[in-house]
């Protein structure tokens, strides 16, 4: 069970009739923006002295600044949801504890000295979040996590996973295609081992954190030189007008450009089939790591771990009725996969 904070922001919200967008309107975003980008939570000088606090003390409910920016970036982004603080029951943390426990020693390695913290709130707009903060040059030096307790508290891994992977599909009674997706054995199908599952996924994005594996998140988009990010040149270049990253898989596989997960589904449930279909073509091990160059990585990280690492399950089915008409497994044995596991078994084994 989880419990809401009592802030004193929160209740401001409510008493002044404030937007919590530091004075903005809903409407003006170039005020949000300019609020968003400048804000104190961007700077590693704001997290020092959360920094020497030792990890499990850096694991909890979200400081007051963060649901500050988060909310601005949400009105930003267009998501509805106002991020809120929670209060963690000790059978949750417990859970959060456990999965922390499991994680493979190299990956942790590589994660600790970049992670600033993991902190929680409700009404985030997703499952998890990663985002830099920068050093006095601007540079990224460390990243913090932020996860959803609601969505996690609520599920089951086998359900929050099913949940996640229909987003990026319109559902309606009209097409009976529905869409399972497995990461836990039943014996271990439960809230512990959803909440390690993202946390893999988050940790990755941590890892990136100063390691030349694909471009930094948020910046100008530009085609990389050759042989600088070794993982995103397997499958990512800059497009010619230069406002985006788009796959070297777009021409074959048109309806990667569709895939959105969480806010704004572009595909229909009838397009299930034939989007798994064109996924199994390329080497993106999940339909998610076919979205951004960082998603990728992230993405292609946790399904090596969980699956080859921790011998996990990973699958997924879509059925038409009762008949199963497509199958996703894990592609780390087949050639397409090939080159990305090694990258990403070098990149364990380095520091």
């Amino acid at each position: 069970m989880i419990r809401f904070v009592g802030m004193c922001w929160l209740a401001l919200l409510v008493a002044c009739g404030q937007s919590g967008l530091n004075g903005c309107r809903e409407t003006d975003k170039n005020c949000i923006a300019k609020a968003y980008t400048s804000h104190r939570v961007r700077s590693a000088s704001f997290w020092s002295d959360e920094m020497t606090k030792p990890r499990s003390a850096r694991v909890g409910p979200a400081p007051a600044a963060l649901l500050d920016y988060l909310t601005l970036g949400n009105a930003l982004d267009g998501f509805k949801e106002r991020p809120r603080s929670v209060t963690l029951e000790a059978a949750f943390m417990a859970d959060v504890q456990a999965a922390l426990d499991e994680i493979p020693s190299d990956v942790w390695r590589l994660a600790q000295s970049r992670l600033v913290g993991i902190y929680f709130v409700e009404q985030l707009g997703g499952t998890g979040y990663t985002d830099y903060v920068r050093d006095r040059d601007g540079k990224p030096s460390h990243a913090y996590v932020v996860l959803d307790a609601a969505v996690l508290g609520a599920l089951q891994a086998n359900a929050w996973a099913t949940w996640k992977e229909n987003t990026p599909f319109k559902m309606g009674p009209q097409n009976g295609d529905t869409l399972t997706a497995t990461i836990a054995a039943p014996k271990n199908n439960d809230r512990k081992s959803a909440i390690q599952y993202v946390l893999l996924h988050e940790l990755a994005h941590v890892i990136s954190v100063g390691r030349k594996v694909h471009p930094v998140w948020g910046e100008k988009v530009a085609q990389p030189t050759p042989d600088v990010y070794p993982f995103f040149d397997l499958s990512w270049i800059a497009n010619p007008s230069r406002t985006a990253y788009v796959s070297v898989f777009d021409a074959t596989w048109p309806q990667r450009k569709d895939v959105a997960y969480y806010l704004g589904a572009k595909l229909q449930a009838s397009d299930m089939v034939s989007t798994y279909q064109g996924l199994a073509k390329t080497n993106f091990p999940t339909l998610y790591a076919a979205t951004v160059p960082g998603d990728d990585f992230a993405e292609s990280l946790v399904s090596y771990v969980h699956t080859v690492r921790m011998g996990k399950p990973w699958r997924i089915s879509i059925r038409r009725g009762a008949e199963l008409v497509q199958t996703l497994e894990p592609c780390w044995a087949e050639e397409r996969c090939a080159a990305k596991r090694k990258v990403l078994e070098a990149i364990l084994a380095g520091s």
